[in-house]
């Protein structure tokens, strides 16, 4: 009974593994080979795309900083989320950076004349993927971040658990005992090997 559980739990977990295995290593692909793909679409962060342009019309209050006009601003277009607030330039104008799952906007505000410019980052699979691998939480204020993060932990348990119930079943089909030690040792040894020499 309890081998029938563990192989039930064990497929599903691969199923459940699935879109988060795919992503981890086609971004850790793209990040091997990043020369690769400057070459295709070259060196740099992607560029910005200009949205649109409007004028923020919600009062702000004498001597508030940018990172609180940022947020209000955010809240405004209710668009609010994990957010980066530029340090002003000189004519008082600042950008306020929103990271979205997919990609980010880029909104830059002069306060002097309220004038507010949206832009969207250029889509770049090598970039969005890179983005997808680095994306973390718990260090920010907002729900989702902390949703996105405690599911990342559920994955890493469950990645333990596949790999740990997936020697269980090796080890009792007697017939697959020579040839899955065969590769566990050679996985160890190549593994101990990379340690000692990278």
């Amino acid at each position: 009974m309890f081998s029938k559980v563990l192989r039930r739990t064990h497929l599903y977990m691969a199923l459940f593994l699935t879109p988060w295995i795919l992503m981890y290593t086609a971004s850790t692909f793209v990040m091997n080979h990043r020369e690769w793909f400057r070459e295709i679409y070259g060196k740099g962060m992607p560029g910005w795309r200009a949205e649109r342009e409007t004028t923020f019309e919600g009062a702000i209050a004498e001597g508030t900083q940018p990172k609180d006009i940022g947020r209000q601003i955010l809240v405004s277009l209710a668009i609010d989320g994990n957010h980066t607030v530029a340090k002003p330039a000189d004519d008082g104008s600042f950008a306020i950076v929103r990271q979205f799952a997919t990609n980010e906007k880029r909104l830059t505000f002069t306060p002097s004349t309220k004038k507010l410019v949206i832009e969207s980052r250029e889509f770049r699979p090598n970039f969005f993927l890179e983005r997808f691998h680095r994306r973390r939480g718990y260090q920010t204020d907002y729900k989702t971040d902390d949703v996105w993060a405690f599911t990342v932990d559920l994955v890493v348990v469950a990645i333990i658990f596949w790999a740990l119930s997936g020697l269980w079943l090796w080890w009792e089909l007697k017939i697959t005992r020579a040839l899955g030690a065969a590769f566990l040792l050679g996985g160890i040894v190549i593994f101990a090997i990379l340690l000692r020499t990278t």
